[in-house]
């Protein structure tokens, strides 16, 4: 007590009062904290112990006491594992049998190792950064004498590889079942692989991430590939609907191909906006740009046109390459203006930034990977990805204008759209 004293120097100032403690005693309490967390396991498993007691001496009667109607009979203990913390741990479980020679089930113990706490532990660590073989150092240490399982490298592995298995499946399998009247479609690129992404949003501005697609680059048949799934998984082929895209020609002709007139095609304006300034010098970059946005933060359609197209004739002679770029998918970019979109919502729909947005968390989610196997390992990751995401999401900036949005596309078609570009 005196040594432990000792190590403690207390100094009273006239204003304050500083305690320090020496490394001793910092040791000490290193140990008490791992003392603490061992204390709490065993009498986590000595409840869970006595309830499963109680389980078996509801089915077989007090132990030692005779009983002619008994059904169930003691059946001494075996080793087995219950989840704690992201691994397994070792107890011992009473048995319980029935004649003929059947095991009775205890609740406590079913309900102890179910795998969904080790399965979200496992998930949770791999989106966070940690890899498989690191995995184990994030867990807090047992004391010497527990015996912990399912935290190896290879266990990791396989338990991540059958969990973003199922979670792929359940993506590519499961129904389209709200009306979406806008939705983006991008492509993330892994090495010579391109993974299509398509994200919905909903009449209330809920993002919902539809499909994903695997092809080696964005041809027109896989996006059609894409979009042939979504119908079939029940997404509606007849409503009047927005589509988002980067500009990606082979999107754009898939697109019109599956859905025809009812399909309005939404040019992200700052892909349109960097495709421009990238065929200019450097001094020109600012005030192109400005010219640019000045032109899409107008509420008239027709006025925008027009002043692009100004823009573009005062780049043909000079430039003739930013001025084809711009012309080239122009009215396009003015979809939202011609259907009266403006606003928040206006803001949010004119670029591809949420479905990027939600690529580079992918991109982020994969980073530990060194190696693609195959394309399904590729699906997998993703999926275990977007699962992460989704948790996070949130309605869309100008949500309360999604009514309007719906309203203003039953009220057109992709021809009376052009015809509000037509230049009078």
């Amino acid at each position: 007590m005196k040594s432990l004293t000792k190590s403690i120097r207390t100094k009273f100032a006239a204003e304050d009062a500083q305690v320090q403690l020496s490394l001793p005693v910092a040791g000490v309490l290193r140990d008490v904290q791992s003392a603490f967390y061992g204390l709490c396991i065993n009498a986590g498993k000595a409840v869970l112990g006595a309830m499963m007691e109680a389980e078996r001496t509801a089915l077989c009667g007090p132990k030692g006491v005779p009983d002619s109607q008994r059904t169930a009979y003691r059946g001494g203990h075996t080793r087995t594992s219950v989840v704690l913390g992201g691994r397994r741990i070792a107890i011992h479980r009473p048995r319980a049998h029935a004649l003929p020679a059947q095991e009775l089930p205890l609740p406590t113990f079913q309900w102890a190792t179910q795998c969904d706490p080790l399965n979200a532990a496992t998930l949770s660590a791999i989106a966070a950064g940690i890899s498989t073989r690191r995995y184990r150092t994030t867990l807090d240490p047992l004391p010497d004498t527990e015996v912990q399982s399912s935290v190896s490298r290879s266990a990791v592995s396989r338990r991540f590889v059958a969990l973003s298995a199922e979670q792929l499946s359940q993506w590519l399998s499961r129904r389209i079942e709200v009306e979406l009247p806008a939705i983006m479609i991008d492509g993330i690129y892994f090495q010579d692989r391109v993974v299509l992404l398509a994200l919905g949003f909903d009449s209330q501005g809920g993002k919902h991430v539809l499909g994903l697609w695997e092809g080696s680059t964005e041809k027109t048949a896989v996006v059609r590939a894409l979009l042939s799934n979504l119908i079939e998984r029940g997404l509606n082929a007849e409503a009047p609907r927005l589509w988002i895209i980067d500009g990606g020609k082979a999107i754009r002709r898939a697109i019109l191909e599956v859905f025809g007139a009812s399909a309005l095609i939404q040019r992200c304006q700052e892909h349109k906006r960097r495709n421009v300034i990238e065929h200019l010098p450097e001094e020109l970059h600012t005030s192109v740009g400005r010219a640019m946005k000045d032109a899409w933060e107008s509420k008239d359609a027709l006025l925008a046109r027009r002043q692009l197209e100004r823009l573009a004739n005062s780049l043909t002679k000079s430039h003739p390459g930013a001025a084809a770029s711009l012309r080239e998918g122009l009215q396009e970019t003015l979809t939202l203006i011609a259907l009266g979109i403006d606003g928040a919502l206006y803001r949010t729909l004119r670029t591809t930034n949420p479905i990027e947005n939600l690529n580079a968390r992918v991109a982020h989610h994969t980073r530990n990977v060194k190696r693609w196997r195959d394309g399904q390992m590729v699906l997998r990751w993703i999926a275990a990805a977007l699962n992460q995401a989704r948790r996070g999401f949130r309605a869309v900036r100008g949500h309360r204008n999604m009514r309007q949005l719906t309203s203003a596309l039953a009220k057109t078609s992709a021809s009376t759209a052009n015809e509000k570009l037509e230049v009078a």
